[in-house]
């Protein structure tokens, strides 16, 4: 049985882009062991949106590590502006802070339209955080410690990937994700 297009899309872009280009080095690790969760929101409202997250977070919260990692939360049918998307991100902390789990679980942001405060929307840079459809990336904070234990300098990688992005070019990205 094949699995819906938003998630098929958004396992491609995770090994070709995320783990193909190396963008986040720690990514490759929780694919090869299978701990990523893939869930697909039928939500159409940021508030049912909201009810989705709540269930994911306290469903990651419980969940054995070793089992299930980390959890991305794709909703095709609601913040698709980015903006929209942009200003759920407070809302979204605090779900996290009103569950009790700051400290436990934190939420990373990728949207198709992704822009980082003050660049253009054609910067290659913004494909860092560029995904086939709205999405929300739950991660265990313990998971984020032993990465940075790993790479102690995040910086690097950020300028490690802008460099990769630009040497690609943006048509580059785009047929990389069309391969």
């Amino acid at each position: 049985m094949s699995e819906p297009e938003p998630i098929a899309a958004t396992r491609r872009w995770l090994q070709r882009a995320v783990i193909g280009l190396n963008l986040c080095p720690f990514a490759k690790a929780v694919q090869v062991k299978d701990q990523i969760r893939y869930v697909l929101s039928e939500a159409d409202t940021p508030d049912a949106l909201l009810a989705d997250l709540a269930d994911e977070l306290l469903w990651l919260h419980e969940a054995d590590p070793e089992v299930v990692d980390t959890t991305l939360l794709i909703h095709p049918r609601v913040l698709t502006d980015f903006d929209d998307y942009n200003e759920f991100l407070d809302q979204v902390d605090a779900a996290i802070d009103a569950l009790g789990l700051e400290g436990e679980i934190q939420a990373a942001s990728f949207h198709p339209d992704y822009r980082f405060a003050g660049s253009d929307l054609d910067d290659v840079a913004n494909c860092t955080n560029r995904s086939p459809y709205p999405m929300l990336h739950l991660l265990r904070e313990e998971s984020i410690d032993r990465a940075v234990e790993a790479f102690p300098d995040p910086e690097e990688i950020v300028e490690r990937n802008i460099a990769r992005l630009e040497q690609l070019g943006l048509e580059g990205y785009r047929r990389l994700l069309d391969e």
